[in-house]
């Protein structure tokens, strides 16, 4: 019988259900949403795959204790108790990294130090050597989490975060992370089915999670590394078996259109595309927004438009009204989902959103809404939708 075990996923605000449901897909068991994570449980095979095939987390984290702890002290003497021999060596290099949500922890960094003085101190005493701590490409990295007074301690599987990819060789401002792109994507609706159209897709990012979505592919192909190839127990055989495995992958026969005012936006792009191996299902072009022309087949539309403070006021509120404009008069029929900060910039797009979902951008709380593009008169639109026509 395969031994399962708690899983914790991270992700980010506003994803946790599409990561449930990408976990469900997986095979995952005793899913439970939490703040910015879900957590379930499953064998090695399946947190290999989870790390390998899941688009919208950011690391994988598995549990190995979990103790209360109401001072440094009682952390210092918890994190010692651990059994640390069975995940690493005298010479393993480790990293801890620590969140803290409490009233009694007021440093994570503080946390993380005495965390790491009591497993060396463990194997100084019992050993006589100790393992070194490094901060860059460290053999095991550990993750220590602090809610009110219960402190749990897990081994990060991942290693460097999941959102990136390996594909993305230079980015322009302020780039959206790929877990994010592709959590809007999954939000979205888009499946492949369809035409996909960014008519502000700076370095490519969206374009690119809309390919691998569309054919299937696993955004984790590209790593070179997963935290878990260190560990003590990598079952090399079973990785390999998992990750040759292009079963799953299936036919794209629609096209993937991106466009961008910048010359030096779209130079990026083309060689994130390059480097993701798809050039051939992504055409790329220089366009002013106002200036695009949605073919005739149905296209579904997700963009990132600049907010915040990547443009003057004036210039950017004219941004967001040549595409209300454009889509009012070019993208009948079809559905765009555009992604800000600004209220204000989303307002001069000039249609009411029929839905809006919270999501944040690095730190910016964001509004992710979606228009459906209809001919003739709002409430006519409204009225055959309700009677299915």
């Amino acid at each position: 019988m395969k031994k399962t075990f708690q899983i914790i996923a991270k992700t980010f605000k506003g994803l946790e259900e599409v990561l449930a449901a990408e976990l469900v897909a997986l095979g995952a068991d005793e899913i439970q949403l939490e703040r910015r994570a879900v957590s379930f449980t499953g064998d090695k095979a399946l947190l290999y795959k989870a790390n390998l095939h899941c688009r919208t987390a950011v690391r994988f984290l598995v549990p190995i204790a979990s103790f209360q702890a109401r001072n440094a002290d009682e952390i210092y003497e918890g994190v010692k108790k651990i059994r640390w021999e069975e995940y690493m060596g005298e010479d393993t290099s480790f990293s801890i990294a620590s969140t803290v949500y409490s009233e009694q922890f007021t440093h994570s960094k503080f946390v993380a130090y005495r965390a790491k003085d009591a497993i060396v101190d463990r194997f100084t005493e019992r050993k006589g050597k100790r393992p070194s701590v490094s901060i860059s490409n460290p053999d095991l990295m550990i993750n220590v989490h602090i809610s009110h007074t219960r402190c749990t301690v897990s081994l990060d599987s991942s290693g460097e975060s999941l959102h990136k990819r390996g594909y993305r060789s230079e980015q322009t401002e302020a780039p959206i992370s790929e877990v994010l792109a592709a959590g809007m994507l999954l939000l979205a609706g888009w499946d492949g089915k369809m035409d996909f159209i960014d008519p502000m897709c700076g370095s490519g990012t969206l374009l690119i999670e809309a390919a691998l979505i569309a054919l299937n592919i696993p955004p984790g192909i590209f790593r070179k590394e997963f935290g878990f190839e260190k560990w003590k127990d990598f079952d090399r055989e079973l990785f390999d078996t998992l990750y040759n495995d292009d079963s799953y992958e299936r036919e794209f026969t629609h096209r993937i259109y991106g466009s961008d005012i910048s010359p030096r936006a779209l130079a990026i792009a083309e060689k994130n595309i390059k480097n993701a191996g798809l050039s051939k299902y992504i055409q790329l072009q220089r366009m002013n927004v106002k200036d695009l022309q949605p073919s005739d087949n149905k296209a579904l539309m997700v963009t990132n438009p600049p907010y915040g403070e990547r443009l003057q006021s004036e210039t950017l509120y004219e941004l967001y009204a040549d595409l209300g404009r454009m889509l009012k008069h070019r993208f009948a029929g079809n559905k765009a989902w555009v992604i800000s900060s600004d209220e204000e910039c989303l307002w001069r797009i000039g249609m009411k959103p029929s839905r809006k979902i919270s999501l944040m951008n690095g730190d910016l709380d964001c509004l992710f809404c979606c228009y459906e593009i209809f001919s003739g008169k709002r409430n006519d639109f409204i009225r055959k939708k309700r009677e299915g026509e």
